[in-house]
């Protein structure tokens, strides 16, 4: 996961997992339908807040909201998140 950026305060880089291409029934789903991921792996995790101590770290796969986050795209070609630690829902 060496990602070359660091979130500052209670930031958090997000990695999102790739969008369910089929159904549990083994149905196919069409890239026009296919929705917006909302579970990903953590990248990077800034230091936290002064009285906060952050509660992910590097490498959980965590939940968070649909529209959670700014997109971001790095020199690797990838395309991550990055938002609050209170955006991230559950660590899975």
């Amino acid at each position: 996961m060496g990602v070359n950026i660091k979130p500052l305060s209670d930031r958090v880089v997000v990695e999102p997992l790739p969008a369910e291409t089929q159904t549990a029934s083994g149905l196919f789903i069409p890239d026009s339908a296919q929705e917006k991921q909302q579970k990903g792996k953590v990248a990077a995790v800034g230091s936290g807040k002064k009285d906060h101590d952050m509660t992910v770290k590097v490498g959980d796969t965590v939940l968070y909201g649909k529209y959670s986050g700014t997109e971001l795209k790095l020199e690797d070609g990838k395309d991550y998140l990055i938002m609050r630690e209170d955006d991230i829902l559950a660590i899975v």
